[in-house]
């Protein structure tokens, strides 16, 4: 039985038409997909599961980018030839669809929708990269962790809540900073009653303070 893609903001039958130029493969936790420099042209699109995108040197230090999610694709900007621009590994087993470029462009010039979609992406893409240089350059650690807790907790039922798997490590490649400066925000905030962190959920009680 073929699988079902969904994609926020996409008529469920357009994605099922672009299921029709996929392959599927599915990936164990921890492997890399996508390495940082390759020449692949395909389009990946998550069905299950969870990854992280992230930058790295020739040292093994790690700059986290983000995390996606089933609905999510990554790979888009193959449609500008060139090497991929980071690196994609499997936080969790992940299932996906994926799409070769030149099936990609075909897909785009019949589905529009598919196309407002795509350039709504980059746009929220250049808009991050824009605020995470602003915070690298104007704030320090605590004022980079707290915009990025406020950026990723989302309204559930009531609650101001953030639902990925992270680790202290993760925050702090994401903030540029180390994984013992983040426990030690972490630990303050919650024992303030800002914060209520479990294995895999962080709350935010209340507003967190302007200032550490």
């Amino acid at each position: 039985m073929k699988p079902t893609l969904h994609i926020p903001d996409l008529p469920q039958q357009d994605a099922d038409d672009l299921l029709e130029h996929a392959i599927f493969r599915s990936f164990p936790r921890n492997a890399i997909i996508i390495n940082e420099g390759d020449e692949t042209d395909s389009v990946y699109f998550i069905i299950s599961g969870h990854v992280r995108v992230f930058l790295a040197d020739a040292n093994g230090n790690e700059a986290s980018i983000g995390v996606l999610k089933a609905g999510d694709y990554f790979g888009e900007m193959a449609l500008e030839p060139g090497s991929r621009s980071a690196s994609i590994m499997a936080v969790e087993a992940t299932s996906l669809a994926i799409v070769r470029m030149a099936d990609f462009r075909t897909f785009l010039s019949s589905h529009p929708a598919f196309v407002f979609s795509l350039i709504g992406k980059l746009i929220r893409r250049a808009r991050g990269v824009t605020r995470n240089l602003k915070s690298l350059a104007l704030l320090d650690v605590y004022g980079r962790l707290v915009q990025l807790l406020q950026e990723l907790a989302e309204d559930i039922d009531g609650a101001r809540v953030i639902n990925e798997p992270l680790t202290q490590q993760e925050l702090a490649n994401r903030i540029g900073c180390s994984r013992e400066m983040v426990s030690k925000i972490l630990k303050d905030l919650t024992a303030g009653g800002y914060l209520v962190i479990s294995r895999k959920r962080v709350e935010i009680k209340r507003p967190l303070p302007s200032a550490w």
